[in-house]
């Protein structure tokens, strides 16, 4: 009896541990199963959707369906009404990303909250409202991006409380800082640069980009003159040839 029972709680062990092969940081999860060669392009997107037709037309070429996570100011400007219905009806992931593009924590010190629950269940449900009006329901965006990319555990707990699924991007690489432009000084990241910097994670990671969010902006402030949806063409064709998948990201984080 005694071996009976170490044998089923190790069977326990191994059928948990098959079901739990994402990476989490904070209560979100930053990344799929690195045993596997697929990745996921995800692009947020708020003020600016100045790639937009640009980055459809290279995800058409290509046959690939990525993930867009919007704001409420995305979702409820005019300007920005013909894109998000294109990106729907092309069978892209369309999502939530807080609808006033709140700051949830403080930058120095991540556990100080700066919303409270209420605010963020209000803020996150007006979000999915002007969602509804691309008729998209919240079934059916499950998995929430937060705004600036930055949140905590309580955040976390929750998106949990709340049924949604809270993801963010795998850090390694400047995909993320796609938004910068000169007038911010030191912290401006070419466009070139943010190319090599996912080239060489690519290379020198021992699972290369296996199970990546790889995270981009839709948009980007008109200071920035070097936008770098005018290199994801070559960036897709590259990594296709090295023999990635690219995944929606709910296909990506599917427990199948």
């Amino acid at each position: 009896m005694k071996n009976q029972n170490i044998k089923f709680f190790v069977l326990l062990f191994l059928v948990f541990a098959c079901k739990n092969y994402f990476e989490y940081h904070q209560g979100a999860i930053i990344r799929g199963d690195k045993s596997r060669n697929e990745l996921a392009l995800v692009f947020t997107g708020d003020e600016f959707a100045d790639g937009g037709d640009h980055i459809r037309a290279v995800l058409s070429s290509f046959n690939l369906k990525a993930a867009f996570f919007l704001t409420g100011n995305f979702y409820r400007n005019p300007n920005f009404k013909k894109i998000i219905s294109a990106l729907r009806e092309d069978g892209h992931y369309l999502g939530a990303h807080s609808d006033k593009h709140l700051l949830y924590c403080s930058w120095n010190n991540r556990d100080s909250l700066l919303v409270s629950k209420e605010k963020f269940l209000a803020d996150l449900d007006s979000n999915y409202a002007a969602m509804k009006n691309f008729g998209i329901q919240k079934s059916e965006a499950r998995f929430f991006l937060p705004p600036y990319e930055w949140y905590n555990a309580t955040i976390a707990r929750w998106c949990q409380e709340t049924g949604i699924k809270l993801v963010n991007f795998t850090p390694g690489t400047k995909s993320h800082t796609d938004w910068t432009h000169p007038e911010i000084g030191k912290g401006y990241v070419s466009a070139e640069d943010i190319y090599k910097s996912i080239l060489e994670f690519e290379n020198k990671e021992q699972y290369g980009l296996n199970g990546f969010i790889l995270l981009l902006h839709i948009g980007s402030d008109p200071r920035r003159a070097d936008k770098f949806h005018t290199k994801l063409a070559n960036l897709i064709d590259y990594l296709i040839a090295k023999g990635y998948a690219f995944k929606r990201i709910d296909k990506l984080l599917s427990n199948k």
